[in-house]
């Protein structure tokens, strides 16, 4: 019986078909994975399929009934975001069952009694914090881990849809998260499941779905098929899934040299990067990899130690400085951080050299638009023009946009935090080719941070790895992948 269908579904916005002629249908008792390059169409699937958009043709077809014509039966789709969707300033306990009518909960609210029902949910998705703690003081993690357990808190939900739901989470988390997927399928719930990582798919997934340029290009059992068989349908090629994409040019020249740096979360951190090298930082998350990052950029304290750039003493505490003297780092949160949603990609592309576009005391709007073109045109980025607001981008072409305008700013040194997240495939080749040619032909130093083993060895020249805010190891391109991995997790610490 399929609980979930679309039929025949067209969704439109100006000068683009989002969907075309969409038909998917999902089944109680099945985990079915929906997957696709950025812009193939899956964000408006999920829009259309809980309701925030009406299709101009096809039907929502939900319990065998049109959803379009009855909007109360979307209350049977729990979706869980890919972003974090959450109260910082409100307790866990309220953040779990908020809106309290669709919790069971009615009249004055009892903080005790929300508290005592709130332990069982904790402990049965394994989140390791208190009814009482405000979620601002809870890692990501479990910030995670929480709203997915707050989808599954009123029990007449069918369908369970998670959108790329192990971005944040910890190898251990994901593992959790997992058996509780397994759980819910056994109560006899549909699951979609939205991802770019691959191994996940495969190791979750009982059917797969694959959409490509707004259609639906291929259907099947996952026992079925392979890893090459998914990014054919994906992408519609070929790729060399053993290509690599560290630097052939780096200087025997010191860039950065950081000697016993401790800060938030780190501890006598020290380690060089050269011109030109692909420096991969790997770790848990909580291990301090950003926190050095960050540190080092100004946004974070620094207790002792010194840094150098280019054999200068660094200042440190001053972000401003930072960019105006060639480091630039790229944050993890794209969307909470990198990018101001709600402008044009010319604005988010122009705000960080607002003095280099200046033509007397006001801003040239012909140098603005010229080097818009010239950032789309260079990285590719795909947009019918520089006037589209950012946020209605894939996150592939943000990220483009990003590293865009952070080579406006003529960088000696590139942090990447995270910068495939939330990412297909495809892209992700074509963010790290970028990152190769800047090393290469601009001299660039490049340092990665990545909780993705395949994706530091695919890139790095060199390999760091952290565990509990100290470096554990420093690895060459040519040191087995369980070394590294050995060595996060405290192995051989």
């Amino acid at each position: 019986m399929k609980i979930l269908e679309a039929k025949n579904i067209t969704k439109m916005f100006p000068g683009v078909i989002a969907l075309d002629s969409v038909d998917v249908a999902f089944e109680p008792g099945e985990i079915h994975a929906i997957i696709g390059e950025n812009g193939a169409g899956k964000s408006t699937l999920i829009k259309c399929l809980t309701g925030v958009y009406e299709p101009e043709e096809g039907e929502v077809m939900i319990s065998g009934e049109n959803a379009m014509k009855n909007k109360a039966l979307f209350d049977k789709v729990a979706y869980v975001p890919q972003e974090i969707d959450l109260f910082g300033y409100m307790s866990v306990a309220e953040n779990l069952f908020i809106p309290y009518e669709k919790s069971g909960i009615k009249g004055t609210v009892n903080q005790k009694e929300l508290e005592k029902r709130a332990n069982p949910i904790l402990e049965k998705f394994s989140i390791p914090v208190k009814p009482n703690e405000l979620v601002k003081d809870i890692s990501i993690s479990s910030q995670q881990l929480l709203q997915i357990a707050r989808a599954t808190v009123h029990e007449d939900y069918d369908v369970l849809m998670l959108d790329e739901p192990t971005t944040s989470l910890t190898s251990r988390d994901t593992k959790i998260l997992f058996n509780i997927v397994e759980k819910i399928k056994k109560e006899n719930k549909a699951i979609i499941f939205i991802s770019h990582k691959l191994e996940e798919i495969f190791q979750l997934a009982d059917v797969i779905t694959v959409f490509r340029n707004g259609k639906k290009v291929a259907y099947s059992e996952i026992k079925d098929v392979d890893t090459n068989w998914v990014i054919k349908q994906m992408t519609g090629r070929e790729l060399n899934q053993n290509e690599r994409f560290y630097s052939t040019k780096v200087s025997d020249e010191v860039l950065l040299e950081v000697n016993n740096l401790t800060g938030e979360r780190f501890t006598n951190v020290s380690f060089k990067l050269k011109k030109g090298e692909i420096l991969g930082f790997s770790g848990l998350v909580g291990a301090g990899r950003s926190e050095v990052m960050q540190a080092i950029f100004g946004y974070l304290p620094v207790y002792k130690g010194s840094v150098k750039l280019d054999g200068a003493d660094w200042k440190l505490g001053d972000t401003n400085y930072s960019v105006k003297n060639g480091f630039i780092y790229l944050p993890e949160e794209r969307k909470k951080q990198g990018i101001l949603p709600v402008l044009s990609i010319k604005d988010n592309i122009s705000v960080s050299v607002l003095d280099n576009l200046k033509s007397g005391i006001s801003i040239s709007r012909k140098k603005e638009n010229e080097l818009a073109n010239s950032v789309i045109e260079t990285y590719d980025v795909k947009t019918p023009g520089s006037d589209k607001e950012i946020q209605f981008l894939s996150g592939g072409n943000q990220q483009k946009v990003i590293i865009g305008r952070a080579m406006a700013c003529k960088p000696k040194l590139l942090v990447f935090d995270e910068p495939t997240k939330g990412i297909d495939v495809g892209t992700k080749t074509e963010i790290y080719r970028l990152m190769k040619k800047l090393a290469e032909e601009e001299g660039i130093g490049i340092i990665m941070i990545s909780s993705e083993m395949e994706e530091i060895k695919k890139c790095s020249n060199r390999v760091i790895a952290m565990y509990e805010g100290k470096i554990a190891g420093e690895f060459d391109e040519y040191t087995e992948q369980q070394s590294i991995l050995g060595a996060i997790i405290g192995v051989n610490s």
